[in-house]
C-alpha cells in the first residue's frame, strides 16, 4: 500500500492543496506561482522518489513569505499523516550533495520533536526571490511535522547552487528516513513511539 496524504489549507494569505504519495516515481505538478520555489520542490521530488503535486495561490503581491511558509506546513502535517505512527521506517537519513562549487550536508530524524539547525550563507536573491525564506519554508515544515533537521551548508558562491543542493539532499535524505525496513517492528526507538 502507497502511503499517502491529501493537506488543503486556507487562510485570508493562502490557499494550499497538496497531494503526496511517499512512495513515488518522481512525478511533480507544481505550481505556487513562484517559479524559483516550484523548481527547488520538483527537484526535491525527483530525488525524492516521491510523487508531488501543490497547488497554492497567496497573497504574493505582497511578498512571497506567507506561501512558502504555508506550504512549509502543507508539507509538514502531509508527512505526518502519510506516515502515521512512523512504524517499520528507518527514522535517519542523510545525504551529502554537491551543486557545482556549492556542497550541502543534509540529516533528519523523524523524531517526534522538532527541530531546525540551518547552518550557512544563503543571503540574497536569486532574480526577486528572497533565499532567507528557504530558512522559513524548513522551519515550518519541520514544527508541523515534528522532526529534526539539520542543514549545512559548507560552501559554495552561487546562491542558486546552494539552495539546489539543499533541496536535492532533502529529498535524498528523507527518502532515505521513510524507507521501510522488515527488521524494524514497529517505531525505531527504545521508547516504543515517536
Amino acid at each position: 500500500m502507497k502511503r499517502r496524504a491529501v493537506i488543503e489549507r486556507k487562510t485570508k494569505e493562502t490557499d494550499i492543496k497538496i497531494s503526496w504519495v511517499l512512495d513515488g516515481a518522481g512525478k511533480a505538478h507544481i505550481n505556487t506561482k513562484i517559479p524559483f520555489f516550484d523548481h527547488m520542490l520538483e527537484l526535491f521530488t525527483k530525488h525524492g522518489f516521491f510523487d508531488l503535486e501543490i497547488d497554492a495561490t497567496g497573497d504574493i503581491e505582497i511578498d512571497y513569505h506567507h506561501t512558502i511558509e504555508d506550504i512549509g506546513i502543507g508539507l509538514g502535517r502531509a508527512l505526518k499523516e502519510a506516515l502515521q505512527d512512523f512504524s517499520g521506517i528507518k527514522r535517519y537519513g542523510h545525504a551529502v550533495v554537491p551543486m557545482d562549487e556549492a556542497l550541502c550536508i543534509f540529516a533528519i530524524d523523524l523524531s517526534g520533536r522538532p527541530n531546525l539547525v540551518f547552518k550557512g550563507n544563503i543571503k540574497g536573491t536569486i532574480g526577486n526571490f528572497d533565499a532567507a525564506l528557504i530558512k522559513e519554508f524548513f522551519k515550518a515544515f519541520v514544527n508541523e511535522a515534528k522532526i529534526t533537521v539539520h542543514v549545512n551548508i559548507l560552501y559554495g558562491e552561487n546562491i542558486h547552487h546552494k539552495v539546489e543542493s539543499i533541496f536535492k539532499a532533502f529529498g535524498r535524505s528523507l527518502k532515505e528516513a521513510i524507507t521501510r525496513d522488515k527488521n524494524i517492528k514497529g517505531p525505531l526507538s527504545t521508547k516504543g513511539v515517536i
